[in-house]
C-alpha cells in the first residue's frame, strides 16, 4: 500500500540524512544542521522532521535533547544490524575490512542455519531452496539474474532453519549480499556463483544430513572470506609499495 505523503517525506528525509551521517558528510567542521534549517531544506513541517530524527535516533545515528539540539553519535553506537545502516555503510568507499566482518558474521550463522534446516525444513521450505538452485542454473544460461538467484538461495536457507531470530537477520543478509557477492565475483573474475558448491548445501538439506549441510555452507562462505583476505593483503602490499621512497 502506498505511503501517505507525510510518511513518504519522512522516509525520504531518513534516507537522505542517514546516508549523509554514515558516509561522513557531517563532522566537527560541518556539524549536523539545526532543525529550522532542515525544515527549510526539505520544505517540511517540524513534526515531519522530528519524526525522521526520531527514527535516526532509534538507529543510534543521532542524539537529540531539548535545547541542546541534535548531533551525530559515534559509530560504536550505531545499530549495525539495521539493514539501512549496513546499506549506507556500503555506500562509503570500498572497505574490505567491513566485508570481512560481514563474512565472519555469516560464517557464524549460516552453517548452523543450514544444519538446522535439515532437521525442521518442510516441503515448502525445501521447495524454495530447490527453486533457488534452479534459478542459479537458469542464470548460468542467461535466463535469470545471477545476483537475485544467489540471494534467494541464502535467504531460503535462513528461513528454512525455523529459528525466528535467524529469520530476523534475513533482511540484513540480503542487503549485504547485494554488495558482497558483486565484490567477491569481481575478485574471482566471474559474475556467476558456483552452482555445484551451493547444490552441495541443498542436497545435504534435502537428505537430512546436518553435518554435511553445515560443512558445505561453511566451505562456501570460507572460500569467499579467504578471497577477501587475500585481496586485503594485496591491497596492503600495494599501499606500502606506493609509500616506499624512490631509490636513487
Amino acid at each position: 500500500m502506498p505511503r501517505a505523503r507525510g510518511e513518504s517525506l519522512t522516509y525520504r528525509i531518513v534516507e537522505d540524512l542517514g546516508a549523509a551521517v554514515v558516509t561522513g558528510r557531517y563532522s566537527d567542521n560541518n556539524p549536523f544542521p539545526v532543525e529550522a534549517d532542515l525544515c527549510k531544506q526539505y520544505g517540511v513541517s517540524r513534526s515531519i522532521l522530528r519524526e525522521a530524527v526520531k527514527m535516526l535516533t532509534a538507529k543510534g545515528l543521532l542524539g537529540a535533547r531539548p535545547r541542546q539540539g541534535t548531533w551525530v553519535q559515534p559509530e560504536d553506537t550505531w545499530n549495525l544490524l539495521d539493514p539501512d545502516i549496513l546499506r549506507w555503510l556500503l555506500e562509503r568507499k570500498l572497505s574490505l575490512s567491513l566485508l570481512i566482518e560481514f563474512l565472519q558474521m555469516r560464517l557464524a550463522v549460516e552453517p548452523v542455519a543450514a544444519g538446522l534446516a535439515t532437521l525442521v525444513a518442510g516441503p515448502a521450505e525445501k521447495a524454495v531452496i530447490s527453486a533457488a538452485i534452479d534459478r542459479m542454473a537458469a542464470a548460468e544460461r542467461g535466463d535469470d539474474d545471477p545476483l537475485e538467484s544467489d540471494i534467494a538461495f541464502h535467504v531460503g536457507v535462513m528461513r528454512a532453519c525455523g529459528n525466528r531470530f535467524y529469520s530476523q537477520l534475513c533482511d540484513l543478509i540480503e542487503t549485504a549480499l547485494r554488495f558482497s557477492i558483486r565484490i567477491t565475483n569481481q575478485f574471482k573474475g566471474v559474475r556467476l556463483a558456483s552452482i555445484a558448491d551451493h547444490k552441495r548445501v541443498a542436497d545435504a538439506i534435502m537428505a537430512g544430513d546436518a553435518p554435511a549441510a553445515e560443512l558445505a555452507m561453511r566451505n562456501l562462505i570460507q572460500d569467499a572470506l579467504d578471497l577477501i583476505h587475500s585481496a586485503e593483503t594485496d591491497a596492503a602490499k600495494a599501499s606500502r609499495l606506493r609509500k616506499r621512497p624512490v631509490g636513487r
